[in-house]
């Protein structure tokens, strides 16, 4: 699951699982056509992973590891040409997770949850560093958040076709619809607090009762 020339073996296996599994479901993709793609025998891949389940372990371990990222090279957002890198890089990935929450399994339940503690202790040194608002339910944003940005993986052909682009997954619609969100994110959607003022009435008129 790395780019490059000189691939191993494993590697090689690793992202030709990860495109196809992204592509066709997990249920649907064999051993053989893995190895086919990775050019290899499907023995070498039962050497490396054990099972088309240890294939799919391993890539829901390079999905968390890509969310995770590294803590001692952390993203530089001034490096426009690095953002954009690493956004191509994880095309596969996007289509993969796609795919996966579709499948409705225990595994994708527990990715699922996996992204959330990830994406909400990378929210709380965010709001400790100063650069994220607090939150009065922290648990209930990180899961909102994981959510609202796997939505377009999820709605992926409607979104397509309301955005007029023929691949979703690709990184040129990624950026579109992705600045869009981040834009929303920092800086929000109403202009004053009624919306949020309602919404509050309707828990303490609820709590009355």
């Amino acid at each position: 699951m790395r780019s490059g020339s000189d691939l191993t073996a494993r590697a090689r296996i690793g992202n030709a699982a990860l495109e196809l599994f992204g592509s066709e479901g997990v249920a649907r993709v064999s051993i053989r056509a893995i190895a086919a793609k990775a050019g290899v025998s499907p023995a070498l891949v039962v050497h490396h992973f054990g099972s088309k389940e240890g294939l799919r372990t391993a890539c829901d371990q390079y999905v968390i590891s890509l969310v995770r990222g590294n803590p001692d090279d952390p993203v530089d957002l001034a490096d426009t040409s690095g953002l954009a890198a690493m956004l191509e890089a994880a095309e596969p990935v996007r289509r993969y997770l796609a795919r996966a929450f579709l499948d409705g399994t225990e595994q994708a339940a527990a990715l699922f949850d996996e992204i959330v503690e990830t994406t909400a202790a990378w929210l709380q040194q965010g709001s400790d560093e100063g650069w994220v608002r607090p939150a009065d339910d922290a648990r209930a944003r990180a899961a909102l958040y994981v959510t609202w940005l796997l939505a377009p993986l999820a709605f992926g052909e409607h979104l397509s076709r309301v955005l007029d682009v023929a691949d979703l997954h690709h990184t040129d619609a990624t950026l579109r619809y992705s600045r869009t969100a981040v834009d929303m994110l920092t800086h929000g959607v109403f202009t004053d607090e009624r919306m949020l003022s309602a919404w509050d009435g309707a828990a303490t008129e609820r709590g009355t009762r």
